[in-house]
């Protein structure tokens, strides 16, 4: 097997564990644990969590003391188990605690997939750039197939998801230890636990224009993992009015349609940014994330069909325009020697902050338009949606108004390759 072909394969693997349950957790916990709106969202929030510190402290091991490989492999192996320990469990205190360490198990393997990578490319002369997207989308792949095969196989509202995932995380455990060694990235250099952690990026903020970036970043990663938190137990919630429809019966299929999107999205990124400008590429992820949303509150498996699927294919542009734009920008304004802190930084206001932000937040707004009683739960899901819908687009406005940048495509260009 080629290394191109062993690193799809790795990425395959790592994302179809993801896939597994990332979709459907959320309707498990409603449906079959009844768990609140707010419960649901601190299990969401976990991930947030995890990834203010434990990528960076991973990246530390990574680059002084155990090669990227055997650390992805280890914690593949210690997911296995703790996803099969999720899978015993049904109250919330214990739920929480294990999916908490879940969380900080496979957050950091997904900058130390993307290191191991970009090493191996690197080590065999490879242009990153051309060569690792076609490799990356095949995460994309696997986490759809994962999806998939959780709905077809009616494991959706069951423990059963988290087998796959512990399947997935296993073989890919044993695949890692077998993958080519990176080595551990001994420096002579001499850094402070500062700079070691990436915290000297910080001093970023200094600059008015990339402070307010970072902020507005924050802003809208608060809703990046909305729509998977929520959709899935969204679209069941359709199951009595519109039983039979291909909506309520293969909900996790219909959302996978915006991974889809996102894939394909990927290879307009490059002429949008060069056309338009960073801005201008943010402002319309902006509006994507209005548009997801407000179809998503007037959409319905029947007549408002249209605005579902509508809701599915511009999820593509809200996700992957505002991270691969947002990279851009940090990358571009920021010293080579902090480029990397930079892009920790980034990922720290948007994947850390934001998304403990918008995950308790939309528990809140959830719990808030819903009716508990004996007889079950009923959501006001059209007001949830627009709620969601007017934050993003007061952010989107906002950001319009105050941020002010200039677009010079022969500068873009310059990051780009």
């Amino acid at each position: 097997m080629g290394i191109k072909s062993r690193l799809t394969l790795l990425n395959f693997l790592e994302f179809f564990a993801w896939g597994a349950w990332l979709l459907s957790a959320g309707a498990y916990m409603f449906f079959t644990l009844k768990f609140s709106g707010i419960q649901i969202a601190a299990c969401y929030g976990t991930m947030g969590f995890a990834s203010l510190f434990m990528p960076a402290i991973m990246g530390i091991v990574a680059d002084k003391w155990i090669s990227a490989e055997k650390i992805l492999g280890a914690s593949h192996l210690i997911l296995a188990g703790l996803l099969i320990a999720l899978a015993n469990v049904q109250d919330f205190n214990s739920f929480y605690a294990i999916i908490f360490l879940v969380s900080m198990f496979y957050m950091p393997t997904i900058g130390l997939n993307r290191s191991i990578s970009f090493a191996t490319l690197e080590n065999r002369g490879m242009d990153i750039v051309k060569v690792f997207p076609p490799i990356r989308v095949w995460g994309t792949v696997g986490f759809i197939l994962a999806a998939w095969s959780v709905d077809i196989l009616e494991f959706g509202i069951t423990p059963n998801q988290f087998y796959v995932s512990a399947i997935a995380s296993a073989v890919l455990s044993i695949y890692s230890f077998t993958l080519p060694k990176v080595g551990v990235q001994k420096s002579s250099e001499k850094k402070t636990v500062i700079q070691a952690l990436g915290l000297d990026a910080f001093r970023l903020f200094k600059s008015r224009k990339i402070a307010l970036f970072l902020i507005f970043s924050m802003l809208l990663g608060c809703v990046l993992q909305i729509s998977n938190m929520w959709g899935d137990q969204f679209l069941q919630s359709f199951g009595v009015e519109y039983a039979g429809s291909f909506v309520t019966e293969y909900s996790l299929v219909f959302l996978s349609f915006s991974m889809v999107s996102e894939a394909l999205f990927i290879l307009s990124i490059p002429w949008f940014l060069k056309k338009f400008g960073i801005k201008k590429v943010m402002l319309m992820s902006m509006f994507a994330w209005v548009l997801r949303f407000a179809f998503f509150g007037i959409g319905d498996p029947g007549t408002g069909f249209i605005f579902l699927t509508l809701s599915m294919i511009i999820y593509g542009m809200a996700f992957d325009f505002f991270n691969i734009s947002g990279s851009m920008f940090m990358a571009k304004e920021s010293s080579p020697s902090i480029r990397s802190s930079a892009q920790g930084l980034f990922m720290l206001m948007t994947n850390g902050i934001g998304a403990i932000i918008g995950a308790y937040g939309s528990g809140y707004i959830v719990d808030l338009y819903s009716v508990y009683s004996d007889a079950g739960v009923i959501r006001d899901w059209p007001k949830i949606w627009f709620i969601f819908a007017i934050y993003a687009l007061v952010v989107t406005v906002a950001f319009a108004l105050i941020f002010k940048y200039k677009h010079d495509a022969k500068e873009l260009g310059e990051v780009e390759h």
